[in-house]
Formats: structure tokens, sequence, C-alpha cells
């Protein structure tokens, strides 16, 4: 169905707003909320209607709410103020007012069918999650492992970077001495995830490793020892803890893989690995080279939706860190991030850079909605979790910010960002006026990485607060060497605090430290 409106025409199943023609762009949960409106205006639609229908029953705050509803009147031309099309009905909701002509969407008159555009060609891995094996001696016990193999094969599935087979292809393999080379040639899959479970008692000790099935070797291994006070609980908590270790695994095997190939026989997938391995690196000239990898598998395939998130990503991690201006790549990662979204609405990573974007141009409360959006889809998203703890502390709650970053170190022990979470916990505390606890965070965060410019900073502002000049002089020089141009009015001027005292406090630690 498509509607028509004023000069407007809003097509449901292109996903697309135009006015006079020309297309209209539009953020995908603006869309998802100005066509609810649009369908439901013979009613007023209320609050708890649009949490259910747009926000899929997650609790979002009145802000982040109302930020949406300015953003479809702004689309719209029309505001706050004169309400010309969407209305707010005072205590009850909202209510598109606009005079609406509903159209059926013509299909093409031609009966040839229309192929599809062709897409690059990506040598993109396929995993199979085969049933755990049953270890207890008790065939009544068998549900367990097949929970925890079904729960991972579903957690797995939602991280949309590799093709996850089907559990009635994997679990045929139970109980049949079959090696692993041989199911990954039937399965035609390059990794294989197999486990044990062995039950107790009270207790339970689930082993999982993941496996290279072209070279047969162990790539990780994991033994999770546990009480079964809960059973639900415990397989949840060892599902998530699994998911979370085998994605950056992965990422690090197709890294070394792609590494290993000739540069004229790289296709998109090889560039992405090649940038997220630099990607992970957290240094300037990493971030170059990550840009550099991303905008060539782009280029491959226009339309390859996790290269232009993390390419989005990429850009926005580099403002943070003071290596790039704002204003000159702010347009290109909204852009691109936004080019993610529409290539698969549901893809968790999409919406995470997404939020980031929101977040270097002032936006906190649309970045908080993109990044619950993207841990709604995916909660075993780690990186996620810590941009959303970011986003968190500059909004002004930095108590729920630590614990979305102990979330984060939770998720993922192993991940190649621990840095970036602990930094960002050791902020939360300094927003807290906790600072010894702050500086334990930056020091931890550097001693997993000695280049971490958001650390400095943290450990800086903290020792100038604590008036420890030694260390204020040293977390002073070490940022100047990862951020020659950090400065006060940088620091005024680059970074999204909601609250004028938050800001105010943290110039005030590095005025102490001795910045000017």
């Amino acid at each position: 169905m498509r509607f028509r409106f004023e000069n407007n025409l809003l097509d449901g199943d292109l996903r697309e707003l135009t006015c006079s023609g020309a297309a209209v762009p539009l953020q995908p949960q603006v869309f998802d909320l100005l066509l609810y409106l649009v369908a439901q205006r013979t009613r007023v639609v209320s609050k708890d209607d649009l949490i259910s229908q747009i926000w899929s029953h997650r609790i979002i705050s009145d802000s982040a709410l109302n930020s949406r509803i300015n953003a479809a009147r702004k689309a719209l031309g029309d505001d706050g103020a004169s309400q010309r099309l969407i209305k707010t009905i005072p205590r009850k909701g909202f209510r598109f007012v606009g005079e609406v002509r509903e159209e059926l969407a013509v299909a093409p008159a031609s009966a040839e069918p229309v192929a599809a555009l062709p897409r690059a060609q990506t040598d993109r891995p396929a995993i199979a999650v085969l049933a755990f094996e049953n270890m207890s001696g008790d065939p009544a016990q068998d549900y367990f492992g097949d929970g925890i193999s079904e729960d991972i094969l579903t957690a797995l599935s939602k991280q949309r970077w590799f093709l996850v087979i089907a559990r009635n292809s994997s679990f045929t393999y139970k109980g049949r001495a079959v090696h692993i080379r041989q199911i990954a040639q039937e399965l035609g899959v390059r990794y294989i995830v197999e486990g044990s479970v062995r039950k107790a008692d009270n207790r339970v000790r689930i082993t999982a490793q993941l496996n290279d099935a072209t070279t047969g070797s162990h790539l990780w291994a994991e033994r999770y020892d546990r009480e079964l006070v809960d059973v639900f609980a415990v397989q949840d908590e060892i599902t998530n803890a699994i998911a979370a270790a085998i994605e950056p695994q992965i990422h690090a095997a197709e890294s070394f893989r792609a590494h290993r190939k000739p540069p004229a026989s790289l296709d998109a997938w090889d560039l992405l690995m090649r940038a997220l391995s630099h990607y992970w690196r957290v240094t300037r000239r990493d971030h170059e080279t990550a840009r550099t990898l991303l905008e060539r598998a782009v280029e491959i395939d226009p339309n390859y939706g996790q290269a232009l998130s993390v390419l989005a990503a990429n850009h926005m991690f580099g403002v943070h860190l003071g290596w790039t201006e704002l204003a000159v790549v702010a347009p290109a990662a909204e852009a691109a991030a936004l080019a993610a979204v529409r290539c698969d609405h549901e893809d968790a990573w999409a919406h995470a850079a997404l939020g980031s974007v929101c977040f270097s141009t002032r936006r906190l409360a649309d970045a908080l909605s993109e990044f619950e959006q993207a841990l709604a889809l995916n909660p075993n998203f780690s990186l996620a979790q810590s941009y959303y703890a970011l986003a968190l502390s500059y909004a002004g709650r930095p108590k729920e910010s630590f614990e979305a970053a102990q979330r984060a170190m939770r998720l993922s022990p192993r991940d190649p960002s621990l840095a970036i979470y602990h930094g960002i916990a050791g902020y939360a505390r300094f927003t807290e006026r906790r600072y010894g606890e702050a500086i334990a965070l930056a020091r931890e965060a550097i001693r997993h990485r000695g280049d971490l410019t958001g650390a400095y900073r943290v450990l800086a502002v903290s020792a100038g607060m604590t008036g420890d000049g030694v260390l204020a002089e040293m977390a002073l020089s070490e940022l100047r060497r990862t951020q020659p141009g950090i400065s006060l009015h940088w620091i005024a001027t680059q970074l999204p605090w909601a609250n004028e005292a938050d800001r105010e406090h943290y110039m005030e630690g590095f005025r102490r430290a001795g910045l000017r």
C-alpha cells in the first residue's frame, strides 16, 4: 500500500518517502513510526501502541519517543508548533491528521521475471553447531545438551556475519562417529562448534570448542562449571558466553586467511576481514588502513551492509579519538550507516553504526535508541554494549553506563576491544566522582592497549581531580602522543555531553592536570 498526502508519497513496500518526486532520507525507526501513524490515522495512537509496534515492548524514555516524532515531523516539513500533519493529543498520544489517498502498489506490467542485481561474490564462511554430547550416562539428560546447542545456533544466527547451518542438518550427526572434515564437506562449512555436557547431582560441566574444519585445528575452547540452581539461567549464561566468544575468533581466523591471499585475489569479504583486524587495534595508522580497505570493499559491492556498517563506525571512532574532523566525515558516515540499515534492517551492526553517528553528531536520544535496537537484535553484541555505555555516560546516566560496560566485559572477556570497555567504565566512574576507581580502570585499559587515547584522557582528568601531579603529567604526556591536537577547545566543542555540568567537570579535570 502507498499513501499520498500533500506533495508526499509514502511507500511501505519500497520503504521510501518522497516529496515532489525527491527521496527524503529517514532513519528506519522514524520511517516505521510515520508509516504506523499514517496507517492508523483514523484513531489516536497511544504511547503504549508505539512502544508495542515500533519498539517491540522495550522500555524507552519520553525524550527518545519525542525525538522520533520530531524527526518524522521534520521530514514532512511539519513541526511541534504548527502540528499540521502529526498532532499531539495531550495525555492521549498522537494522530496523523493530514488528508490521505491510498493506492495499491502496481507490479510491473511485463510478465518476464526481473533478474536480481548481481551481488559481488564473497567467500564468507559457514558454521555448523553440532549437538552437544551427553556425557552423563543418562539418556534422559540429552535435552540439556540439545538445548545448549540450539541456543548457541540461534545466538550465532543473530550475528549475521556468516551462514549458520540449520539444526535439522547439523543434528543428523548426533550419536555418530564422523570426522569433522567429512561433516564440513557434507554441510559445506568451514567452522564447526562441538561440545559436551556432564551433569552430576546439582552441578554441570560444559565444554565447547570451535574447530577450523579445513585444517583440523582448534581455534578456541572453554570449560564452564556451574551449579544448577536454575537450569534455564545456567543455559542462558553459558550460551551467551559461547556465542560472544566465537564471533571474534572467526574474525581473527578469517583475517589470517585473508592476509595469506595475494592482493589481486581479495574479494569484499577478505577486505572486510583485513579491515576489522586493523579496526580492533585502535591506532591512527590502523584507522586509516581500515578506512581504505572498507572503501575498496564497498566499491566491489555497494550493497555490502557489513562493510558499510564498519566504515561508518570507523569514521566515528576516528572523530571520538581526535584523529579526524567531524564535519569532514559525518555526511559520509551517516550515508554509509543508513545504507547498511537499508541493506539489512535486522543487522545489529548496522544499528550500532547508525547509533555511533548519532552519538558524535550530538543526537544522544537517537543514539541510545539505535544502540538499544542493536542489542534487541543481538543481546550478545559486546561492542554495541560498550557504545551504549559510552552514550549513557554522556547522557548523564553514569551508573547505567558502568553497568553496561561491565556487561560488555562479561560477554566477551577475550574481546579485542576489552581495553575500550575498561576505559568506558573508567569514564563512568569519573563522572560519578569515584576517581580512584576511574584511575584503576584506566590503568587496566592501558595495560591491555598502550596507545588508547580515551584511557589516557580518563587517567589525566582523574589524576587532575585527585591532585596527583606526577600521574597527571605522565597521562597528559601520553595523551599528547596519541592525540597531538588535544586542547581544551577541542574538548569543549567535539564531545557530545547532554549536561553542561558534566562538560565542565571533565574540563576542570584537564585544567588541573595542566592542559591548556
